[in-house]
């Protein structure tokens, strides 16, 4: 794969690299902050999209946290909106009672998956649970979810890059770019 593959599929540079990296400083920086006295802090990657995300992010947290992940679904493959229905592909593989919980997560669309999220982990009676989401979509909100840090507000335009996948491509790219309409991929 050339380095411009993704050229076709690129309508814009949405975020560019070195402003992504500067804010998810900033929320690591944050983190920590409000971390500062506490013990048992999980992240927990909400795969595959938040892979990168908490890769970065971790780096800038400078109180002591182990990581998990959670495979989560509700887009089926080459689709841009969520269907609404969840599905765990993946669970925790630690007990989270008692522990401070900071759900890494790529993007909040409708709401609909993190709200399972929340529900599930509620009943497995964590000390606390936030929301760091690297992107957010408000005007897609369906359910009303409480987002702790916030990397970026978006409107509502289909991404991909930096973790984000364009049909399970283009993960690995460096920034966040909108998809052109109706792409369709040549196999």
């Amino acid at each position: 794969m050339s380095d411009k593959a993704y050229a076709p599929y690129l309508d814009e540079i949405l975020i560019d690299s070195e402003t992504l990296q500067k804010r998810i400083r900033e929320l690591g920086q944050a983190v920590s902050v409000d971390y500062a006295d506490t013990k048992d802090l999980l992240l927990i990657c909400v795969l595959k999209g938040g892979v990168m995300f908490l890769t970065d992010l971790m780096r800038h947290i400078d109180v002591p946290h182990s990581i998990d992940f959670l495979a989560i679904s509700s887009y089926g493959t080459g689709a841009r909106v969520s269907s609404g229905r969840v599905r765990i592909d993946m669970d925790l593989r630690q007990d989270i009672a008692g522990k401070h919980i900071l759900i890494v997560e790529d993007i909040i669309d409708s709401g609909h998956t993190l709200n399972y999220i929340l529900n599930m982990l509620a009943t497995r009676e964590p000390a606390s649970v936030r929301i760091c989401a690297l992107l957010s979509k408000p005007s897609r909100r369906e359910v009303d979810i409480p987002i702790d840090y916030i990397g970026f507000e978006i409107p509502d335009k289909f991404v991909f890059g930096y973790g984000l996948d364009l049909d399970e491509r283009f993960r690995n790219l460096p920034f966040v770019g909108v998809a052109k309409p109706n792409v369709q991929f040549e196999d």
